[in-house]
């Protein structure tokens, strides 16, 4: 007979793991909101890999950025507030705009419309998700 106790165990062990890992991102702010070296205000939303979709202004105050980030939860939903611009380098970006035209948070430069369009439906999907302050 064949004793497979240390299988199961390891076999229990990993399955605990993931799903704690798995909590952990569940919980897991999308984006952080900190203070740069000149003084300023901004936050970054981040996608499930924790790369940075969505990058803010500078913000003068905590409660002006804290504004941006509330814009951005309540204009991402839509995909005409994403307006798409052409870069000098050829590559493609989008500025999410709030009701009055205000840029509220821009991309990162994509290779392809493709690709751009990809970080836009991680820009609505994150974009209710918690940021964090550091």
């Amino acid at each position: 007979m064949l004793d497979i106790t240390e299988r199961k165990l390891a076999e229990e062990k990993l399955i605990m793991e993931k799903e704690f890992t798995t909590r952990l991102m569940d919980n897991s702010p999308t984006g952080i909101a900190y203070v740069d070296k000149a003084g300023k205000f901004r936050f970054r939303l981040l996608a499930g890999n924790l790369q940075p979709i969505l990058a803010s202004e500078g913000y003068n105050t905590k409660a002006a950025c804290k504004n941006g980030i509330a814009s951005v939860k309540k204009n991402a939903g839509r995909r005409d507030r994403f307006v798409v611009s052409k870069a000098k380098n050829g590559k493609v970006y989008f500025n999410l705009v709030a009701g009055n035209k205000e840029v509220v948070g821009t991309s990162q430069m994509y290779k392809t419309r493709d690709t751009l369009r990809k970080g836009r439906d991680s820009v609505m999907k994150n974009a209710k998700s918690s940021i964090e302050e550091v």
